[in-house]
């Protein structure tokens, strides 16, 4: 499946914010790319602009494409509670932005190769979906033959992010899927609700 592989500061610069993490060229450069980046005469933006751009946001923050991203939004309608929550809750399920989650893999990226070339399972089996949506309870683990691989270990090492609706034991490379986040414990800044607006029209 394709997949965006272009420079990634020029996208942190489009939404102004560093969704692939830190970045110095956005430091320097604080605004959309572009020969009219600096222009102060820009056109208001319509609805329906600020609509899509939170869309592209997201999808280029969690690495999803527009038509698996459409298949979530789906999935979030039909469920109970708030669309734009659950379809937050939903892509923070997914097996690669948990490994990322976890500290398995410095980047969700990373965290994508890592489950398509097997090295990750869940509840004891081989899982290559990067998609597959966790449910809690369920246990992701390095695969016993993939902890000697310096990427992991190197991440592993560097973690400090903490999220309490999951748990890692670093010396054995096993974690714990406790439960579905909340959206205010969710710390990426999307505002959901305009995604909502957008696939309602």
């Amino acid at each position: 499946m394709a997949r965006y592989i272009g420079p990634k500061s020029r996208i942190a610069r489009k939404f102004k914010e560093p969704i692939f993490g830190p970045d110095k060229a956005l430091e320097k450069k604080n605004y959309p790319p572009g020969q009219h980046g600096l222009s102060k005469k820009r056109a208001k933006q319509s609805e329906y602009s600020v609509q899509l751009r939170e869309k592209q946001k997201a999808k280029y923050t969690y690495g999803i494409l527009e038509r698996q991203f459409a298949k979530i939004y789906h999935m979030a309608q039909t469920a109970h509670g708030v669309t734009g929550e659950v379809l937050l809750q939903l892509i923070e399920s997914r097996l690669d932005n948990v490994v990322y989650r976890l500290g398995i893999a410095p980047t969700r990226s990373g965290a994508r190769q890592l489950v398509s070339h097997c090295h990750i399972i869940v509840n004891g089996d081989v899982v290559n979906v990067p998609s597959y949506i966790l449910k809690p309870g369920d246990t992701v683990a390095v695969r016993e033959r993939s902890k000697s691989l310096e990427v992991i270990n190197n991440s592993v090492a560097s973690a400090t992010n903490q999220f309490s609706w999951m748990d890692f034991d670093k010396t054995s490379m096993i974690g714990k899927f406790i439960s579905i986040p909340e959206r205010v414990q969710i710390p990426e800044n999307i505002k959901e609700q305009l995604i909502v607006e957008l696939y309602s029209k």
